[in-house]
């Protein structure tokens, strides 16, 4: 599927800032995505056209400066989404707003629903049940959280999964130099013994 620049759901004007989303880098199977943002997009996501209404529950993601926003389809036009951190960087509740204000001017695309994914009408329910929750955790509760509750009934996030990741290693690192560093302190310590009998 080809899609042109100017298909793009961008409702509201672009800035300087936003121009980086919007350029285009053509893949081998003919999808296009945003050159350089890496922050949300999957493989199988589908940019969503123009005038084009998601699917009932679709699992939806927009760019924002440094990371993708997440959010759920409801019908008529409406997302449900954590506002935290989705505008001006500050916290806020989950709550239902319209799917342009949602795209704040950036493309909207579309996640690929898993097949063991839940139902439109559950998803639509599961989303609707948190309107209102004020519990936004960057790490533990997030946007992404959220949709992927909503969608797929599993609370968690691949961007933070990414974002912990060279963290995790590192600290694995540091855990084995540990050991290894008691283990040679233990060694020492042990021929110090065999010297003194």
């Amino acid at each position: 599927m080809q899609t042109s620049q100017n298909q793009t759901f961008a409702p509201t004007g672009v800035g300087f800032l936003r121009q980086a989303f919007h350029s285009r880098v053509r893949r081998h199977d003919g999808m296009s995505r945003p050159q350089g943002w890496r922050f949300g997009l999957c493989r199988g996501d589908r940019l969503l056209a123009g005038n084009e209404e998601p699917p009932l529950g679709a699992h939806l993601v927009t760019a924002r400066f440094a990371y993708a926003h997440h959010g759920v389809y409801v019908g008529r036009g409406a997302v449900v989404h954590y506002a935290a951190f989705a505008k001006l960087w500050r916290r806020g509740p989950v709550e239902e707003i319209s799917l342009t204000r949602f795209a704040d001017g950036h493309p909207v695309w579309v996640h690929p629903a898993r097949l063991t994914g839940l139902p439109g009408a559950e998803i639509v329910r599961r989303a609707r049940s948190r309107l209102g929750e004020n519990r936004y955790r960057f790490f533990s509760n997030n946007c992404e959280h959220l949709s992927e509750w909503c969608v797929n009934g599993e609370h968690r996030s691949s961007q933070v999964e990414r974002f912990l990741k060279p963290l995790r290693r590192v600290l694995r690192a540091l855990n084995n130099h540990t050991r290894l560093l008691r283990a040679m302190a233990l060694q020492c310590s042990g021929a110090r013994g065999i010297r003194r009998v």
